[in-house]
């Protein structure tokens, strides 16, 4: 299994011979390394409705020929740009046949702002997943605030790796991560969702060292860097 981080919340999964990707914000990201073109997947998975998370959903995913998998509200919205999709919601498994994925809670808001015609559109409930595939275990939380219950995702699936948002304004700051590292018991906490926009600025090396006084593993992957497992 292969993991790359290409920037703000976008995880690139290749696991058995397929592969998806989770929030792809690339054409709006000046830091990423790679191009929406250069994307090749079998799946884009979507946490909720922001453009920090959805940009380039359907232009990858109309590209490949992969489906779209959201919650029902933006799966719709999907589906209007063109996107073959699947709508799932909290508490659901989709089995992709190559990976497994469980939509869990996160605690945010999620909307598609129409800034011409001034216009809120309704996305669903935000969203994160839980990624089974090869025996390992991927959480990808979503944007996010702390909550209780993570303590109970944490205590029902051995975790791998955890992605966990880091930003604060928007999300969970680096203190209340840390907290969700402890309830979470992931074998390696990595943080995404900082430094796109001066409002979420955060040191995540900082935050690492952080975890490991804590006696938690954790890893700052630059944007365009991999993993494997």
């Amino acid at each position: 299994m292969k993991i790359t981080y290409h920037g703000q919340s976008t995880i690139e999964i290749n696991t058995n011979g397929k592969s998806l990707i989770i929030d792809p914000f690339i054409s709006g990201n000046p830091a990423a390394k790679v191009k929406v073109d250069e994307i090749k997947v079998d799946a884009v998975l979507l946490t909720h409705a922001h453009m920090d998370h959805i940009l380039d959903a359907a232009p990858i995913a109309i590209a490949n020929k992969a489906p779209v998998v959201a919650n029902p509200e933006l799966a719709a919205y999907m589906s209007w740009k063109g996107a073959e999709t699947i709508g799932i919601n909290i508490g659901g498994t989709l089995d992709l046949g190559y990976a497994r994925a469980k939509m869990t809670h996160a605690f945010h808001s999620s909307g598609i702002i129409d800034e011409e015609n001034k216009n809120i559109l309704y996305g669903g409930m935000p969203a994160g997943y839980i990624i089974e595939a090869e025996g390992k275990t991927i959480h990808h939380a979503g944007d996010t605030g702390l909550f209780g219950d993570m303590k109970l995702i944490g205590d029902r699936h051995n975790i791998d790796i955890a992605f966990l948002p880091i930003g604060d304004h928007y999300t969970m700051g680096p203190e209340d991560a840390l907290q969700a590292a402890e309830w979470y018991q992931a074998k390696l906490i990595i943080p995404i969702h900082y430094n796109t926009f001066p409002a979420i600025e955060q040191d995540a090396h900082a935050f690492v060292q952080k975890l490991e006084q804590l006696g938690f593993k954790g890893k700052v992957l630059e944007i365009g860097e991999s993993i494997e497992l």
